[in-house]
């Protein structure tokens, strides 16, 4: 029994296998420590110690009494430094994963960035925001004017939804600032227009229609994913907040 137990702990401290992950690597770092301090000449080995301290037979003498006191309190020590060290590596291994993860958050959030709605003054705006934009950039036109029913609620939706979906541009502009009013009357006002690339993606005349009477931002954000024409929620922002590490994983 006595050789078992002790070529488990010799395994425990020798064993040469590699551990995958941040807690595999603290302990492979917890093993590598202990080792490297049995090199102290003016200190007995670890190994030796746990030998000593599970060895089933063990003297009465006041001289082995005495000795086996000393090692408790050694190992005590140089367990409590080992929890206090795992505990500076577990926080910085948590920042260390909250950076990578806005290192990668910035490198997916390429392109523009608008956050707001923006108000087109006449048909030449209009024009340069479809047909100049990038490519890649989704672009939604409210048309609108101040009298009909719902284009301000709608103004106000799509203001909230310009700062949760940065990346699309959002703008709106008075159907008789367009230059062509005619084709704007009050029976399709309010009308959505999305672009991308300069192609007419989606035409939604009347839009409110699709609403109760009383509708918000999360309603017209559900009517645009139907239609997939809002990309996903982006990641929000990391750098004054704390992640618990069940959310860095």
């Amino acid at each position: 029994m006595e050789e078992n137990s002790n070529a488990s702990f010799e395994e425990d401290f020798e064993g040469q296998a590699m551990h995958t992950g941040p807690k595999g690597v603290i302990n492979d770092w917890r093993k590598f420590k202990l080792e490297s301090e049995d090199t102290d000449p003016s200190a007995l080995s670890k190994k030796e110690i746990l030998r000593q301290l599970s060895s089933p037979h063990r003297s009465s003498s006041k001289e082995d009494k005495d000795t086996r006191d000393r090692f408790s309190r050694k190992m005590s020590m140089q367990e409590y430094e080992l929890m206090q060290e795992e505990k500076e590596d577990e926080s910085c291994l948590q920042k260390y994963r909250k950076r990578c993860m806005q290192d990668m958050h910035q490198r997916l959030s390429f392109g523009p960035k608008y956050g707001y709605l923006c108000e087109l003054q006449n048909g030449e705006e209009f024009l340069e925001v479809i047909e100049k934009e990038r490519k890649t950039t989704t672009v939604i036109v409210h048309i609108y004017e101040d009298d009909i029913k719902g284009c301000e609620a709608l103004n106000n939706s799509l203001s909230c939804l310009a700062t949760e979906y940065a990346s699309v541009r959002f703008c709106s502009i008075r159907a008789s600032n367009t230059g062509a009013g005619d084709r704007f009357s009050s029976d399709v006002l309010p009308t959505l227009l999305v672009y991308k690339g300069g192609e007419l993606l989606s035409n939604f005349i009347s839009v409110t229609e699709h609403f109760s009477e009383d509708f918000f931002a999360v309603d017209v954000e559900s009517f645009l994913n139907e239609y997939g024409l809002l990309p996903e929620r982006e990641l929000p922002a990391l750098e004054n907040g704390n992640m618990d590490e069940q959310d860095i994983e």
